[in-house]
C-alpha cells in the first residue's frame, strides 16, 4: 500500500479524532499490560470511570464508541500501533523500558526505540512524559519536549518524579508508598508499580484511592501467575514471556530450585547471556518448541534438561522431578506462533495441563487411603 502511494491510517489516530476521554498510554518492551491494569484500578479506586484498551482485547476504536464515554482511558500502545501515527497525543505517555525485541519488524534497536518515541512527539505543554530513568533510551525519548517530564527509579534519586529508597517510594523527601502496598512478585514489577504510581502522580489523582487501587491489585494473568500447589511445589504460569529480557526477570521473581519449561518461536536471542542465572536458579530445564535445540545448546551441561512434545508432556515431567518448595515455571522466553494462536492460549493449555496433573495426584492420593 505505501509503494503504491496509499495514505496509511493509524487506528490509534483514527480512534483519537473521535475520543473525548483523557488518555494515559502506556508502552515499553515489557510490562504493559500489568501496568495499565494497575493504572485502571488505582484511577477506578479513585471513583472515576475508567475503561482498558489498545492492544488488548479492547481496541481503542471500539472503546471511544461507548456511551457514556469515560473520563479516562488507559491505553497498552505497541510499537506496531506507534510506528504510523500522525496526530494521536496523550495526556500521560509512560516509557517502561526498551529492550531487544521486534527486530525483525523494525531492523535497528534506534528504529525501535524511535517508534516507541512517537508517544511523546505530538505532546503538548499541557500533557506529561512518564520515563524509566534508570533506561538510557527511554530518557532519550523524552528530551526536548515541551510538556512535563517525571522519571522513575529503582536506583536512586531522581527529580521532579519518584523514587524507590529501601522499601519506601518517595517524591523527593516525601514517602509516597510503601513496597508492602505491592503484592506483585519480582523487582520488576517494583518498576511497573514506580511507573504507574508515577503517572497517577502526574495525573492529580487523589492519593488514598491510588493506594487503595496499588494494594487491592493481585496482578494479571499469564503474567507470574501463581495457577496451583501440588505435593508442596508452585506451578507459576508466565506465557507472556515472549523474548530475552521477561524470561530474564521471572527467573530473578525466584530464589533457587526452580524447574523451568521454555521454548517456542525464537526471536533470534543469545540465550548464553542468561547462563549464571540459569546457573543460579534452574535445578532443571524442560524444552519445546522451534527454539528448543536453541535453548539446549546455550545451557548444555549447567542443569538436567529434557525436551517436551507439549505442555501437558512438560508439566508432567515436571511435576515427576518436582519436591516441596520448587516452583515449576512455565516463562518461555519466545513467541508462542510455533505451537499456539497467542500466549493466552499457551498459558490457558498450561492451566490445563497443571489442572490434569492435579487431578492425578488427588486420585492416587484417593486409591492409596
Amino acid at each position: 500500500a505505501v509503494d503504491a502511494g496509499a495514505r496509511l491510517v493509524s487506528e490509534l489516530d483514527l480512534a483519537f479524532a473521535h475520543g473525548r476521554s483523557k488518555i494515559i498510554a502506556v508502552t515499553g518492551t515489557n510490562g504493559k499490560t500489568t501496568t495499565t491494569e494497575l493504572v485502571r484500578n488505582m484511577i477506578e479506586a479513585c471513583g472515576h470511570r475508567v475503561a482498558l484498551a489498545g492492544n488488548n482485547d479492547h481496541p481503542f476504536s471500539a472503546a471511544v464508541m461507548v456511551d457514556p464515554t469515560p473520563e479516562y482511558l488507559v491505553l497498552e500502545v505497541s510499537s506496531y500501533q506507534l510506528e504510523t501515527i500522525r496526530a494521536f497525543h496523550p495526556w500521560i505517555g509512560v516509557v517502561l523500558n526498551i529492550t531487544e525485541d521486534h527486530l525483525a519488524r523494525h531492523g535497528t534497536m534506534d528504529r525501535y526505540a524511535g517508534a516507541k518515541g512517537n508517544l511523546f512527539s505530538r505532546q503538548g505543554p499541557d500533557e506529561w512524559a512518564v520515563v524509566n530513568a534508570d533506561d538510557r533510551r527511554c530518557l532519550e525519548l523524552a528530551a526536548g519536549r515541551p510538556g512535563g517530564l517525571r522519571r522513575f527509579s529503582l536506583a536512586g534519586r531522581v527529580d521532579a518524579g519518584l523514587w524507590l529508597d529501601g522499601d519506601t517510594f518517595r517524591e523527593g523527601d516525601e514517602p509516597v508508598a510503601s513496597v508492602a502496598d505491592v503484592s506483585l512478585r519480582g523487582r520488576h514489577n517494583l518498576q511497573n508499580v514506580a511507573a504507574a504510581l508515577c503517572a497517577v502522580r502526574a495525573g492529580g489523582f487523589e492519593w488514598s484511592g491510588v493506594l487503595a487501587g496499588l494494594r487491592g491489585f493481585e496482578g494479571v494473568e499469564h503474567r507470574l501467575e501463581c495457577v496451583a500447589t501440588i505435593g508442596g511445589a508452585d506451578y507459576v504460569n508466565d506465557s507472556k514471556s515472549t523474548n530475552l529480557d521477561s524470561l530474564r526477570v521471572a527467573l530473578e521473581s525466584f530464589e533457587k530450585s526452580v524447574i523451568l519449561i521454555a521454548g517456542g518461536r525464537g526471536k533470534g536471542s543469545d540465550y548464553s547471556a542468561l547462563c549464571d542465572l540459569v546457573r543460579q536458579r534452574v535445578s532443571m530445564l524442560i524444552t519445546l518448541g522451534e527454539d528448543a535445540p536453541a535453548l539446549e545448546q546455550a545451557f548444555s551441561g549447567l542443569v538436567p534438561m529434557v525436551r517436551a512434545g507439549d505442555l501437558l508432556d512438560a508439566v508432567t515431567r515436571a511435576a515427576q522431578a518436582a519436591q516441596p518448595g520448587d516452583t515449576v515455571l512455565l516463562s518461555p522466553g519466545c513467541a508462542s506462533f510455533d505451537m499456539y494462536t497467542n500466549f493466552e492460549a499457551r498459558g490457558r493449555a498450561f492451566k490445563q495441563a497443571v489442572d490434569a496433573v492435579r487431578a492425578r495426584a488427588e486420585a492416587h492420593e484417593g486409591a492409596r487411603v
